[in-house]
């Protein structure tokens, strides 16, 4: 009785398998797909222990890819403090350091390859010293207007997942 049941679990699992049929491939993200202007919606890094934070927090944020293969990608955190003396070369040490923490700004050459959706940015000069002269490669996620970018290794430590909205 129980070994009849057992098959007649499987078969329906079976059948209703095959009438929804495999599981939607991933969309294919190509170059043209990119080309445009993006603003920031939020920033996530996860730590190796789970701990999750913003690195730029109620920031702002600008992503720009043009047809020719450039990129321009901008994050400012929303606590940037102003600098008291008004001038950015007799900041206090405290003062560079907020504002050194909270940007991070890079721009280069990009391509995509839409069959694992990587993103492969060529980067030519960054805030962040590390990216110069380095690929940083990306995994992209597009639903609509939404893109969803994210780094094994974030700058700011853990893995990192970047959400922007195409600007109109």
């Amino acid at each position: 009785m129980v070994h009849r049941t057992i098959i007649r679990s499987i078969v329906s699992i079976v059948a209703l398998a095959a009438l929804i049929g495999p599981a939607p491939a991933a969309e294919k993200i190509t170059k043209a797909q990119l080309v445009g202007s993006w603003t920031l919606v939020s920033t996530e890094n996860t730590l190796a222990n789970g701990t999750r934070f913003s690195p730029f927090e109620n920031g702002k944020g600008m992503l720009v890819f043009d047809r020719a293969g450039r990129f321009s990608w901008m994050l400012l955190r929303g606590d940037i403090p102003r600098i008291a003396s008004g001038n950015r070369t007799q900041a206090t040490p405290e003062e560079l350091k907020s504002v050194a923490l909270g940007a991070l700004a890079y721009f280069g050459t990009y391509s995509v390859d839409p069959q694992s959706n990587t993103l492969t940015m060529r980067v030519q000069a960054s805030s962040f010293a590390n990216y110069i002269d380095q690929d940083q490669k990306r995994i992209l996620s597009l639903k609509g207007d939404e893109l969803k970018v994210s780094n094994a290794t974030g700058a700011s430590g853990g893995s990192a997942v970047v959400i922007w909205k195409r600007l109109k």
